[in-house]
């Protein structure tokens, strides 16, 4: 079993947070800031354990931001010495986020300092919602810096939905402001870059899909095959919702002379077990024609609606008269982002986005 995520900060983590506070802050309590950090620290879940160390930071360093900054930046890995890293410096972000908003760029230069040792991301957050023009202004000549981590930082840190991380409420409405941030990164050399910068887009996608698809569709001419990809991640909520504008930016025209067969190798299934599902598709239109196929399960709900949640399968190219047969299994098990419900669900095939072919199944809990 995986170790849970909280235990990334554990009390070993708070000595050694109070270890490199002692060599670096004059005067600094050590005593109480291992108390405060520590107190009760394994009940608490990850961001509960990192606000608390956040607390303890807030109570033991200087008043005076500047001085409390100089501080946490002593802390950071330098001149090829050890020093906090690594989720370890989570509460550091978090404290910037806190107490240095009337520092505004001493705080941004504070967290591009941060982000090469563990990402600033949660930290810039507040910075932006404050002053977004200003914000914005510093995070785009980031996307020039020449550490990768920072470049990451432009695009990770100004995602309008990032998971775990306040919304960007303004972004969400308008994101028109961080699109210069995202193209000045498309061709990022650093795949994981380029893989945050399609992250943001396809936040962005699942408020503006027309604005993304246009915006696909501008970038996409005679792009090197990692923009493609690239491009084409961030369109993967578009392309599961079959959104016209953003098939066609890959070559998936509405479907044409398409006839499919689809049947599933049970009728009945027990939560945990998994589904045989068996397409046929073929093509009797007078061109070739590239498909992409996806299948949507479509989930019980308490009050007996049904959910769609869309999956991916394959893409092929059909020629006049050609046809293909695929086959795949589905589980059916528990996870923790879903509540399953008893009796009918249907799985419903999408080509081009299209509804193609269907077959249902029931579903028992035990």
């Amino acid at each position: 079993m995986a170790e849970p995520l909280k235990n990334l900060l554990h009390p070993g983590v708070v000595i050694a947070i109070a270890d490199a506070l002692e060599r670096n802050a004059a005067g600094f309590d050590r005593k109480r800031f291992v108390a405060l950090a520590g107190d009760g620290l394994e009940a608490l879940e990850l961001m509960q354990r990192s606000l608390q160390i956040r607390d303890a930071l807030v109570e033991t360093l200087p008043q005076a931001f500047p001085e409390a900054a100089a501080n946490l930046h002593a802390c950071l890995p330098r001149d090829g010495a050890d020093g906090i890293s690594g989720w370890s410096l989570l509460p550091f972000s978090q404290y910037v986020a806190l107490r240095g908003l009337d520092d505004f760029d001493l705080s941004l230069s504070l967290l591009r300092a941060l982000t090469p040792h563990f990402t600033a991301e949660f930290g810039i957050r507040v910075f932006i919602d404050r002053d977004q023009e200003r914000a914005l202004a510093t995070i785009r000549d980031w996307t020039k810096d020449p550490n990768h981590h920072v470049r990451r930082l432009a695009s990770e840190g100004t995602r309008p939905r990032l998971p775990w991380a306040m919304r960007l409420l303004q972004l969400i409405r308008d994101p028109q402001p961080i699109l210069p941030i995202l193209t000045a990164l498309l061709d990022d050399p650093e795949e994981y870059v380029r893989r945050s910068v399609a992250n943001s887009l396809n936040d962005i996608a699942k408020d503006h899909s027309d604005l993304v698809a246009a915006f696909v569709a501008e970038q996409i001419g005679d792009a090197s095959p990692e923009r493609r990809q690239l491009l084409r991640h961030a369109s993967r909520t578009l392309l599961k919702q079959g959104h016209a504008d953003a098939l066609g930016n890959f070559g998936f025209a509405p479907p044409a002379g398409i006839n499919a067969r689809f049947s599933l190798d049970r009728s009945d299934i027990v939560l945990g077990e998994s589904l045989g599902l068996r397409l046929a598709v073929s093509h009797d239109a007078e061109t070739s024609q590239k498909v992409m196929i996806d299948y949507a399960v479509h989930h019980r709900k308490a009050n007996g609606a049904t959910s769609p949640k869309v999956f991916k399968w394959t893409s092929a190219t059909l020629v006049p008269g050609g046809s293909i047969e695929i086959e795949k299994r589905h589980a059916i098990r528990p996870i923790t982002t879903r509540r399953y419900y008893p009796g009918a669900h249907r799985i419903v095939i999408l080509v081009n986005g299209q509804e193609a072919a269907e077959a249902g199944f029931d579903l028992a809990l035990e």
